[in-house]
């Protein structure tokens, strides 16, 4: 009979655990929708940024315009931005990311580069911190739906760094979105900036939505119109100085769509983990009851035997 009260107790547990991990999918589902609405309402002007940029970008000769954001010089010093998530819980999500940003930092220190890492999330902190690496910043307690001022506050040490000489090119590594069940680590150069990344590629939007009871992810092509300005167009300032204003908000919006990229990766990865722990939970508690099932039915024979053995000793 101990044996039968371990095992309902350990169903009792594993039940009760398959309704936090259910709880906790759900949540994440919720945040991953608030993700998308902030996604769609800050398209417009990301959209409206690109086209500027675009028809500057046909009036201009961008590489000729000696700005200090588009200004490439001699890499000495690489400044590493690395996104990672605060929490756990979210499957390979951070060890992902930061076995991506170690690596790039053995390759820059193989070619004599030094470099300095800037660090979004307490786990990428944790771990670099512990193996005394070179952090230049720190950035935890973000909004699990990251905010353009967030975005705006990790720019401008950015753009202190570059533009101090501290560093002579910043490269971002981020999770990006593929799907609910697939993400990657990816590097990407954020300065200097890239005249020929200003123009408008096409786009996707995600959208987490449920059918039969499952989630599932539905994409949608966008494609950002792009129109020259009017050759007789007269600029009030000088154009370079309209580029020269306009680039930092460039930079804001790059690195506030790849926040954003992280935090969909890291939710739907957390989904995914979740899911995964209610079904293995399910699994268990199958697993279990069999056992009690048959545990209880030996111990009923065994009392029948008992009885029958009893009554024919008496006999």
């Amino acid at each position: 009979m101990a044996n039968l009260k371990l095992i309902r107790d350990r169903i009792q547990s594993v039940k009760n655990t398959k309704k936090i991990t259910e709880a906790m999918r759900l949540v994440a589902a919720a945040k991953v929708r608030r993700a998308q609405e902030q996604v769609t309402a800050t398209r417009p002007f990301a959209d409206r940024l690109a086209q500027v940029l675009y028809g500057l970008q046909s009036r201009l000769r961008f590489e000729e315009a000696d700005l200090p954001l588009l200004r490439k010089r001699d890499v000495q010093t690489v400044g590493l931005l690395v996104i990672s998530g605060d929490r756990g819980l979210c499957g390979a999500y951070n060890s992902n990311v930061i076995r991506r940003a170690e690596n790039r930092a053995k390759e820059l220190q193989a070619e004599g580069v030094n470099y300095k890492f800037i660090l979004v999330g307490r786990k990428a902190i944790q771990y670099f911190q512990r193996r005394e690496q070179p952090v230049e910043g720190t950035y935890t307690g973000l909004e699990q739906i990251p905010t353009a001022a967030e975005a705006a506050q990790i720019s401008d040490q950015l753009l202190s760094l570059f533009l101090s000489d501290t560093v002579d090119r910043v490269e971002l590594i981020y999770t990006r979105f593929v799907s609910l069940i697939s993400s990657r680590p990816v590097i990407q150069t954020l300065l200097p900036l890239d005249p020929q990344g200003f123009e408008v590629p096409d786009d996707e939007i995600f959208r987490l939505t449920t059918r039969g009871g499952q989630f599932q992810v539905e994409r949608e092509k966008v494609t950002a119109p792009t129109q020259s300005f009017p050759q007789d167009m007269i600029f009030e300032q000088d154009p370079v100085q309209i580029l020269d204003a306009l680039l930092p908000l460039y930079l804001n919006n790059q690195l506030l769509r790849a926040l954003q990229e992280s935090a969909a990766s890291e939710l739907a990865a957390r989904m995914t983990a979740m899911n995964n722990a209610s079904e293995n939970a399910s699994d268990l508690i199958k697993g279990l009851s069999l056992s009690y099932n048959k545990a209880r039915q030996a111990a009923i024979t065994q009392e029948i035997l008992e009885v029958v053995g009893g009554a024919e000793a008496q006999g």
